[in-house]
């Protein structure tokens, strides 16, 4: 079940990030950069942000009563084109069909929303990756982009052209 989040669900949002991100990230970045990165996208006041702007949306992905992931993407984050900023599931999820489903529902509402792209980063040591070339979505560019704290992310820019 796919369940519109609300300010109210910053706890469980922060709570999934922390469980998602320590075991997606664990053979990708050093455990400083995990703790950096989440403190810095993922704090209260960040969140709260996101929930004042009309174009952020936050879903919580929910199997037999347990919240197992969620997803964040923003309409028009450039003209006519939705980013999909954030879709993590804990381990204990992965396998379902959860991302799936919650890529259509993104794909979707970015249709709904009038955009005609949706695009994503990855970074370029994540699997996840073959995961969205499976799902449509194909790179169109790299980039690094610094984070601060003599931090990086080196990611793959990808897109999903949506069909009219």
């Amino acid at each position: 079940m796919i369940i519109k989040a609300t300010e109210n669900d910053i706890p469980t949002i922060q709570h999934l990030a922390k469980k998602s991100w320590n075991s997606t990230y664990a053979h990708i970045l050093e455990q400083k950069q995990i703790d950096y990165m989440l403190g810095l996208m993922y704090s209260e006041s960040t969140l709260k942000t996101h929930f004042k702007n009309p174009n952020y949306q936050y879903y919580l992905i929910q199997e037999d009563e347990v919240f197992l992931g969620f997803i964040g993407f923003e309409f028009h984050n450039e003209p006519e084109t939705t980013k999909l900023h954030r879709i993590y599931f804990l381990k204990e999820a992965q396998g379902k069909g959860l991302g799936k489903k919650a890529l259509e529902f993104v794909k979707t509402e970015t249709e709904k929303a009038g955009d005609k792209r949706l695009t994503l980063t990855v970074n370029k040591n994540n699997d996840a990756k073959k995961f969205y070339e499976s799902q449509g979505f194909k790179v169109y560019d790299v980039a690094i982009f610094d984070i601060g704290n003599s931090y990086v992310m080196d990611d793959y820019l990808m897109e999903f052209i949506i069909a009219k």
